[in-house]
């Protein structure tokens, strides 16, 4: 025991050093996450971009075929991981609107015949990969839709009550979720668990996706989520994904990142007037007293359950919509963009019924292209222990005005963001973050001095790189 304490402390030791160290190397970050027993991690993760795909929206076709048709642009536009939602059948009884839910499953083997062939889904794959782009899939773990094959073939598979199956508990409040067309599945039953570790397993070898976006992650117990993780790594290093923020011990069983729902929520509390810009930074000292060193979250303005449920970006962010994915793409974290982001979607998408994005001339491709492209490029910016922590420029207006620097090596770059609907004019408090920089939207050359002044009209963000 005396030598698990040891190696323990002294990996403990290693890490925090590096943390403190802004020169090491990527190597060295490597090797310190490892001791510290954090997930595997494929490489090409530390400075990625995820988008978010529902195949029966993203075309009016509806198809694998016609996002393979698309991958070229948003390989351009500087995406890098491809997530979409749920491919499966759907499952029929009491099932939501026309076309029911896309986490009500009806088989896990199977593709939904409206999107096309199992071939077709592997050439998808196929192409994403020769493109340099990877694959996640939405998985959903925790309850399958009431058809779902295993409800007649193993009834034992799930959850009941008086003999009746019944819908998933809300592990946050133990109660009945209510979802009238899933029922959830049992993870004391090892016969369960071993069969949907196996059908996880199959879509890696068979397809050879990257990944899980994993839905509702904290309605499955995390042992669970630690024994599936290394049965996928024997196949490939898989991306890991969960969808919950409330289980810190995720990011050491399985997960290589999880939601900022937290980051999300304060967002648009400041964006309303709210809340002020400042306490931003109460949600990232929160976050780095509770999660491991290595983790980082996936960060966002949109996605299918805030169009659908809360409003479109403009809706929610207002006129400042476009700073608040500035902050998404240059935060510690990884920015999702939701699809149809980049023709600025304007409507609230149906999510069970027929409905197909407005694509128009992707009026907002430059903008992404932009910042994603400094992400891939400048290794300030890069995911967890590969990129340089935030590190809070001090103004004199820090309730509307959000500044801060993020520095990896020689990189650099600073971020100034009035998060109000007023003008600002504002000193820049320290010297950190002083030296010459180019403006990446205007491409225009500027000299950070300490304590200068700045102005910036409303919403206005100026991103910086050395």
């Amino acid at each position: 025991m005396n030598k698990v304490y040891l190696v323990v402390f002294l990996s403990a030791l290693i890490l925090a050093t590096a943390c403190r160290d802004t020169q090491q190397t990527r190597s060295e970050s490597s090797s310190d996450t490892v001791a510290l027993a954090a997930p595997p991690a494929p490489e090409w993760a530390k400075n990625a971009t995820i988008y978010e795909v529902n195949t029966r929206q993203f075309s009016p076709q509806g198809s694998f075929k016609a996002i393979e048709e698309e991958l070229p642009r948003l390989k351009e536009m500087g995406i890098d991981i491809i997530w979409l939602m749920p491919i499966f059948p759907l499952s029929q009884e009491n099932k939501q609107g026309t076309l029911g839910s896309l986490y009500a499953i009806a088989d896990y083997d199977k593709v939904n015949a409206a999107y096309g062939t199992l071939a077709d889904f592997k050439a998808l794959v196929n192409r994403a990969h020769a493109l340099g782009l990877h694959v996640l899939l939405d998985w959903v773990a925790s309850h399958t839709g009431r058809d779902h094959v295993w409800v007649d073939a193993h009834p034992d598979w799930y959850l009941q009550e008086n003999g009746r199956m019944i819908a998933p508990i809300d592990p946050q409040t133990n109660k009945s979720t209510n979802w009238k067309d899933v029922v959830a599945l049992d993870y004391n039953n090892p016969d369960m668990r071993r069969a949907m570790i196996s059908t996880m397993q199959y879509w890696v070898k068979e397809t050879d996706v990257d990944g899980y976006r994993c839905n509702m992650g904290g309605f499955v117990s995390n042992d669970f989520w630690a024994e599936l993780r290394p049965e996928l790594d024997k196949i490939k290093t898989v991306f890991m994904l969960s969808e919950w923020e409330n289980e810190a011990d995720q990011f050491k069983s399985c997960f290589n990142m999880n939601y900022s729902w937290t980051m999300h929520t304060i967002m648009k509390a400041v964006a309303k007037g709210l809340q002020t810009a400042d306490k931003i930074d109460s949600v990232r000292e929160v976050n780095q007293q509770r999660f491991p060193i290595w983790y980082y979250q996936m960060l966002f303005t949109q996605n299918h359950d805030e169009n659908t449920n809360n409003g479109t970006v403009t809706e929610t962010f207002g006129p400042g919509a476009d700073a608040f994915m500035v902050l998404s793409c240059t935060l510690e974290g990884m920015p999702l963009v939701y699809n149809g982001m980049e023709s600025n979607l304007t409507k609230r998408m149906s999510f069970f019924e027929p409905d197909t994005i407005a694509w128009g001339n992707y009026a907002k491709s430059d903008f992404f292209k932009t910042l994603l492209t400094l992400k891939h490029r400048n290794r300030a910016l890069w995911n967890g222990l590969a990129g340089g922590k935030a590190i809070k420029i001090s103004t004199d207006h820090d309730d509307t005005v959000y500044a801060f620097y993020r520095q990896r090596d020689s990189d650099r770059v600073v971020v100034l963001l009035n998060l109000s609907d007023h003008a600002q004019t504002v000193h820049l408090i320290g010297d950190g973050f002083t030296g010459m920089y180019t403006e990446i939207f205007s491409h225009q050359p500027i000299e950070l001095k300490s304590e200068m002044t700045a102005t910036l009209k409303p919403w206005e963000y100026r991103v910086l790189t050395n």
